[in-house]
């Protein structure tokens, strides 16, 4: 199997660039548009530990979900995925969207703390339980956040802090990145990469839904389909959408995906 091929998806998608400047496009839109937005909340200390929380225009409490961007944990922001919140909002759930520091200044175990801290900021917040989604990188991430032991963080914590996640085209098994030229900059072994794999790691025994673009590699398929086998949750492959067209639907509120990510956030 050639794993460069497999997972170096810019590669697969000649037009990446036309794609991530549509998202930086549709984002900034959304920023704009949203009638209930607070930009540039501070959920730590670090210069991109900064999160976007927009809300539905109807001022009732709503469901929160938390949608983290993708980059291989290397590149991007939240910026770029703003109006993943808009299809969510037209129906009446909350969407945060966080930075994070990237590789290789920070590790991804000090990524995967930086998302716990964020959901911790959103909990003091808001008071509320959430849904993690996230794509690619993002989707790792959201699968990490389920994984928590949030009691043992903090025992004023529920234990459900994260009562579902809806990865996208995440990446569950590290280790096959690792003869890859996306593991430049990762710094991960053999050992941490396994450490760091939601795969492998016990099912918390909560809602998950992974969900993958049908015109995506083999193995972006295959983790999708076994991450959802080992936790006892749900695969779904859109069908013709690749690696940077699957987040599309989104933003469109009249979206399959988007109505189970509200049935999912309202839990």
């Amino acid at each position: 199997m050639d794993l460069e091929l497999e997972y170096n998806n810019r590669a697969r998608v000649p037009e990446h660039a036309a794609h991530i400047a549509a998202w930086a496009r549709d984002a900034a839109a959304w920023r704009a548009a949203c009638p209930r937005a607070e930009l540039d909340l501070a959920y730590g200390a670090g210069e991109r530990e900064r999160l976007d929380l927009f809300h539905p225009a109807a001022a009732a409490e709503a469901p929160l979900a938390l949608f983290i961007h993708g980059g291989y944990w290397k590149a991007l922001d939240r910026s770029f995925a703003s109006h993943c919140a808009r299809g969510a909002n037209l129906r009446g759930v909350a969407v945060a969207v966080p930075s994070y520091a990237l590789c290789p200044a920070v590790p991804i175990a000090r990524i995967v703390e930086q998302m716990r801290d964020a959901c911790r900021f959103l909990w003091h917040r808001t008071g509320r339980r959430l849904l993690a989604a996230g794509h690619s990188a993002g989707g790792h991430l959201s699968a990490m956040l389920l994984a928590t032991d949030w009691r043992a963080l903090d025992p004023k914590l529920p234990a459900d802090l994260v009562h579902a996640a809806l990865p996208i085209s995440g990446v569950f098994e590290l280790e096959p990145l690792l003869p890859t030229s996306i593991a430049e900059g990762l710094n991960l072994t053999p050992a941490t990469a396994r450490a760091l794999s939601p795969r492998f790691l016990p099912s918390p025994g909560r809602p998950i839904h992974c969900l993958v673009g049908g015109a995506e590699s083999n193995e972006f398929l295959r983790q999708s389909r076994d991450m959802a086998a080992a936790w006892g949750g749900s695969f779904e492959a859109l069908p013709g959408a690749n690696h940077f067209t699957v987040i599309s639907p989104l933003a469109d509120p009249d979206h399959a995906l988007t109505a189970r990510l509200e049935r999912m956030a309202r839990g």
